[in-house]
């Protein structure tokens, strides 16, 4: 978590159709970190929502689209004062197309780049920093296909050798893709006067196929980006193998929605691993952890972590891996509302999550009862790691 004191703040330029993760992974891993981050979009106001878009690689001759989660923005683009921010961002997807064409959008990016104060941007947000015209004879990268306008620009390009490529010059940050969100979003708070201490530990991610794609990006990313080593393991699969993910939203039914995710790269083999080797481990949520719980080599697994008293997070429906294991006896917990009989039947105490971004410590274990309360989720397991970030 970050230290005390009055936090950072960063603003967010959003619109529909931009990147799920490009937008969600830095929103909450900022918070976590203990900043202040306003998500505006021209033309709404703070509770309205932003459609977005999963973007991934595909075998035609462009990536793929499909629908992601709805994104909540919490702040009035119309009452937004640039000069109380810190820092910008901007994620890529199909938005920032349109959001160039916007002069408020513009006239905004350049009193930042002006400023000198730290700008982040992404993928195909550097689109808006080329209308903005605050890139001539500045290195950068972007998705390759934002390449040729770079340089029409007046931009140095930086072909991307890979999507997690990024480029520092002066106060912007560019990267290519999503998979780049580590050392983005690294490099973004030491711009910010940011420094990490008690990085280097090792976390083990437990997945499996459709777990919920928020629940497994956001933390997975965000601890990488504190200079963490963290691994993603799946029974009967190996690293480089992928899981595919589950969006799971809230969208007025009487239970979750649920849509396709991103596919998620596996970095170790589960028969592999040495759980001794690993500081801490996390559970994401969705419906992966049904059929995890049936599983004796997981149960074997997460029994270790709980009886080391290392650090253990859990968030959704995670818990049911949690209870199979016989992990929650005695232990204060909370879940997704509909997992309450799982941790009541598993002898855990059960904790209200009212409201549902609310989480909880008790002892070496933290949960979490869905992926709106990731920035307390995530905070609350780096107290735990002893991992800071200071301003």
């Amino acid at each position: 978590m970050a230290n005390s004191g009055s936090p950072k703040k960063v603003l967010m330029i959003c619109g529909d159709y931009m990147e799920d993760a490009e937008a969600m992974v830095p929103f909450q891993a900022l918070q976590a970190y203990g900043l202040s981050v306003d998500a505006v979009c021209p033309g709404k106001k703070s509770g309205d929502i932003c459609r977005t878009a999963i973007h991934q690689g595909s075998p035609h001759q462009t990536y793929s689209e499909s629908r992601g989660h709805n994104f909540t923005l919490n702040a009035t683009f119309d009452e937004i004062d640039s000069s109380t921010y810190d820092g910008l961002i901007i994620p890529g997807g199909r938005a920032p197309e349109y959001l160039s064409m916007n002069e408020s959008v513009l006239d905004l990016v350049k009193h930042f780049a002006k400023s000198g104060k730290p700008i982040a941007s992404i993928c195909h947000g550097q689109l808006i920093l080329a209308a903005a015209d605050v890139v001539k004879g500045r290195k950068m990268t972007a998705y390759p296909t934002v390449g040729p306008m770079l340089v029409a620009a007046g931009a140095h390009w930086v072909e991307p050798e890979t999507m997690a490529s990024c480029t520092i010059d002066g106060n912007m940050v560019t990267g290519a893709a999503y998979d780049g969100h580590a050392e983005y979003i690294s490099h973004f708070i030491k711009a910010l006067g940011g420094t990490i201490t008690g990085s280097n530990k090792r976390i083990l991610f437990l997945c499996g196929d459709y777990m919920e794609d928020y629940e497994v990006f956001v933390p997975f990313q965000s601890l990488e980006a504190l200079d963490c080593h963290v691994d993603a393991v799946c029974p009967n699969k190996s690293a480089g193998d992928t899981c595919p993910t589950a969006v799971h939203d809230f969208e007025g039914d009487q239970t979750y929605s649920e849509k396709p995710g991103h596919d998620f790269k596996l970095t170790a083999n589960f028969n592999d691993i040495e759980a001794s080797s690993y500081d801490g481990l996390v559970i994401p949520g969705g419906r992966a952890p049904e059929y995890l719980a049936l599983n004796q080599d997981v149960i074997k697994l997460v029994k270790h972590f709980m009886d080391s008293g290392k650090p253990v997070a859990s968030i959704c429906h995670g818990q049911q891996i949690l209870s199979a294991a016989g992990a929650l006896k005695g232990k204060k917990c909370t879940a997704y509302p509909a997992v309450k009989l799982n941790v009541v039947v598993g002898g855990g105490t059960w904790m209200e999550p009212d409201p549902i971004d609310r989480c909880f410590t008790d002892g070496n274990l933290v949960t979490g009862a869905a992926w709106p309360g990731h920035p307390q989720f995530i905070a609350q397991f780096m107290v735990l790691l002893g991992v800071h970030v200071s301003f």
